[in-house]
């Protein structure tokens, strides 16, 4: 299951353990049925959380160190926790829904889900199926060794002998990298797997996800230091591509 998270609210054996399972809502249905598939007859129940909110605590410029002033206040939340993605990427925080956020993390901003998408997009985070499409995606090739979303030490799972070959070999030829375009992005009108093209026309690789002026892209990494569009309706939009800094520095292949 790309990209979900899994926490465990209860540390006590004796206890029943509870798990939260993060996922995109948009295949909410179809995790529910495959997780069911596989209780056979042992007495777990598989149910929508309706009464939790999910929020992402970003850090601002002028943070300072947001990671010891949330642990102050961790018990005053269902779950505050550091995303286990990127340390780009701040906090997971889950509270009952209506909680009092001022007084949770006092002094922050509440923004909207868009704010959230820029700056996923901005640092190169793939999420959900949009930007991860079953099927499509390959996990070396969205960076998910990058954000602890893989272990070549226990599996095993679809696919797991070609990404284990692809990373032993060292060998990946095209990464999900963010993109900047000349001008904002009209919006619901690309293409889902819209073409990005060399100034010379060839294909350096496929759109995924955006919004504004900014998105996710699947790029050969040979092209992305060379002119690079996007050809929308006819028109065509310049974009440039960039090395995430949050990345490993041993990374640049």
């Amino acid at each position: 299951l790309v990209g979900v998270i899994f926490y465990r609210l209860h540390e006590n054996p004796e206890e029943e353990p509870h798990i939260l399972l993060e996922c995109d809502s948009g295949v909410l249905d179809a995790i529910q049925k495959h997780l069911k598939l596989y209780k056979i007859r042992r007495k777990v129940n598989i149910a929508p959380c309706l009464d939790l909110s999910l929020w992402a605590v970003l850090p601002g410029e002028q943070a300072g160190d947001i990671a010891s002033s949330l642990a102050k206040r961790a018990d005053q939340a269902l779950i505050l926790t550091p995303d286990p993605r990127t340390e780009v990427m701040g906090w997971r925080l889950v509270t009952k829904k209506g909680a009092d956020l001022s007084e949770i993390i006092p002094g922050s901003h509440i923004g909207n889900i868009q704010d959230y998408h820029r700056h996923r997009y901005k640092e190169g985070i793939p999420e959900g199926i949009k930007d991860l499409p079953p099927g499509v995606a390959l996990p070396l090739e969205s960076n998910l060794t990058y954000m602890n979303g893989i272990s070549f030490t226990k599996g095993c799972y679809i696919g797991q002998e070609l990404t284990a070959r692809t990373h032993h070999m060292g060998v990946i030829r095209k990464r999900l990298l963010p993109v900047h375009f000349s001008a904002p992005l009209p919006k619901d009108s690309i293409p889902e797997g819209a073409e990005i093209l060399t100034e010379s026309g060839k294909s350096a690789g496929k759109f995924r996800a955006g919004g504004d002026e900014l998105g996710i892209a699947l790029l050969r990494l040979a092209n992305i230091n060379e002119p690079l569009c996007l050809n929308i309706a006819g028109d065509k939009v310049k974009l440039t591509a960039s090395i995430p800094q949050w990345w490993p520095k041993t990374a640049s292949k």
